[in-house]
């Protein structure tokens, strides 16, 4: 039954794109956004929010001391709808839109030209999504990764300071990197080996070199990771650290927030397929598995190293499995899942345990050690996972439409290109943007300040009445 309404498509496709013969010489019919995708692609958009606004602020605010939850909370909040407007006037027009390899061009500032009948292109030939949906999801990235940035230097930076650099970090590192590693063409251009030669010099940077990053291991955690590293190397360490008790104020905040943020981050990972389909349903599974394994890894480690296991240490470890799977999760197979899980639990465990002891600097709530560390092993682990070998689907060939040969060197020279390029790319903009910031308005509160901490100091309340 099916293949027979299969035919009938077929034969009412062929006749309408007769009719429009006439209006076009090279008829192509008009792209139509299927209901369903576009339904789960509004769910995901709306997951994604959820991890940011309260996910991400309840995670990050737990952890500091009761004085400055606010201050967190704020942060998360205002620069999610700061970057929102920024996103709408010009960001995605410069991420995603046709220009060099390094970034889009201006057609699409203020959204421009966009209507509901605009489709944007997804994964597979012939299938798209309303253009909006896809400016919305994209949307709620460039509000979570600079808001993942805060956990490194909380309590101790000026409220405008943060907002000032979030406004030039997402305008020279978040843009140019989705631009680099996201933007092409779509898979329709590429019709024969010409056309698809013709698509690719369009593309960014990093998608010419070949590098895979399905939701964001190095445009969200690496990019995020390293300006978060190169923050609280540059504004300095906390009063009291090492000293006194900079304990989290409420675990069980933190427990909540990670939740939140794992269910949040199928929007994240799934919704990057931008389809609701057979690999959606892969992606679901190796988000969870990947999770699941570092969520045991990590307390596994800790028990072992510490003899308790801790409630922090689980909910941290849960998101280092899912900042490691966030670029592998459209190539990986779930028992690659589940090995890459198991990797990062134990060594982000070692890089917020050791590293940070080891160089010396002052990350409040591990922003580099989980998204940065994390974010790293992910990228360079897609190689691996990816690989059809290792239960993984390889690579799509647009133009042969199947899956190409897989040589894992390779694809591991490309991930390196992806991973190097964002760790300077990210680290030089965000050494530019905290320096001209002091220079500006100085990033750190005063001693007294600081004491007493930012809630009151900063925003004139408190989280909790005594």
């Amino acid at each position: 039954m099916n293949y027979f309404l299969k035919i009938l498509t077929l034969i009412a496709i062929s006749s309408f794109a007769g009719l429009t013969f006439a209006d076009e010489a090279a008829a192509v019919v008009a792209p139509v956004a299927q209901k369903g995708d576009t339904a789960w692609m509004i769910v995901a958009t709306i997951l994604v929010i959820l991890m940011s606004i309260p996910g991400l602020a309840l995670f990050y605010g737990g952890m500091v001391r009761a004085k400055n939850m606010l201050s967190v909370l704020m942060q998360v909040f205002v620069i999610f709808s700061l970057m929102a407007v920024l996103w709408a006037l010009y960001g995605y027009s410069i991420a995603f839109t046709e220009g060099n390899a390094f970034v889009g061009g201006f057609g699409k500032l203020f959204l421009l030209g966009i209507t509901p009948d605009s489709m944007a292109a997804t994964f597979s030939k012939g299938v798209y999504v309303p253009e909006y949906i896809y400016v919305a999801f994209q949307l709620t990235f460039a509000c979570i990764t600079p808001a993942l940035i805060i956990g490194a230097f909380a309590e101790r930076v000026k409220f405008s300071a943060i907002l000032v650099f979030m406004l030039i970090w997402f305008t020279f590192a978040y843009l140019p990197m989705a631009h680099m590693v996201w933007y092409w063409a779509g898979p329709d251009a590429y019709t024969d080996a010409s056309a698809g030669e013709t698509a690719l010099a369009t593309a960014g940077f990093l998608f010419q070199k070949g590098a895979l990053d399905f939701a964001g291991g190095t445009v969200v955690h690496i990019n995020a990771g390293i300006a978060g590293l190169v923050g609280c190397l540059v504004i300095g360490k906390r009063i009291g650290y090492k000293k006194e008790s900079l304990a989290p104020h409420s675990v069980t905040m933190t427990m909540i927030g990670a939740s939140l943020l794992w269910v949040g981050w199928f929007g994240f990972n799934v919704g990057s397929n931008l389809e609701a389909n057979g690999l959606s349903a892969l992606v679901f599974v190796n988000t969870l598995l990947a999770s699941a394994a570092a969520t045991l890894a990590w307390t596994g480690a800790e028990w072992v190293v510490r003899g308790k296991p801790s409630m922090l240490g689980g909910a941290s470890g849960s998101i280092a499995g899912l900042v490691a799977i966030t670029p592998a999760c459209g190539w990986a197979g779930p028992m690659g899942s589940i090995a890459l899980g198991i990797v990062v639990g134990i060594v982000c465990f070692w890089a917020v345990t050791s590293l940070k002891g080891m160089i010396g600097y002052d990350d409040s709530l591990d922003a580099f050690g989980v998204h940065g560390i994390g974010g790293i092993i992910g990228a360079l682990g897609t190689a691996v996972v990816a690989s059809p070998a290792l239960g993984g689907t390889g690579v799509w060939d647009y133009v042969a439409n199947g899956v190409a040969e897989y040589s894992m060197t390779t694809q591991l020279i490309s991930q390196l290109w992806a991973v190097g390029v964002c760790i300077i790319w990210s680290g030089t903009v965000s050494f530019v943007a905290f320096k001209l910031v002091d220079i500006l308005i100085g990033l750190r509160v005063t001693e007294e300040v600081e004491r007493e901490g930012l809630d009151i100091s900063e925003h004139g309340e408190t989280a909790y009445h005594h």
